[in-house]
């Protein structure tokens, strides 16, 4: 199992962070195991792009609600680190009462 459950839409509540906000917030580790996704499908070809991440945040952004670690933004990173056989991923996590 990579992730907690795979998830469809945000259950959360609109927060509007803009990028600027997100940077502000520091990255930390957090486990594949504990995400629940918001997205059901992914594009394959975006996951094999070696620089996909080239006009977007180099970390991913997670939003903590409710007891649950939602993967707002970053599939295709976190799906690339398990494939190089990694446990975690560096994220950004906002959270939210």
């Amino acid at each position: 199992m990579i992730f907690k459950r795979v998830g469809e839409g945000r259950p959360y509540p609109e927060h509007g962070y803009l990028q600027k906000q997100w940077a502000a917030i520091a990255p930390q580790q957090v486990q594949l195991s504990d995400l629940v996704t918001t997205k059901r499908n992914l594009d394959l070809e975006s996951l094999l792009e070696d620089d996909s991440t080239f006009y977007g945040d180099l970390f991913a952004h997670v939003v903590a609600y409710q007891g649950d670690l939602y993967l707002e933004d970053g599939l295709h990173r976190a799906l690339r680190a398990a494939l190089q056989q990694r446990t975690t991923v560096h994220a950004r996590v906002l959270v939210l009462q």
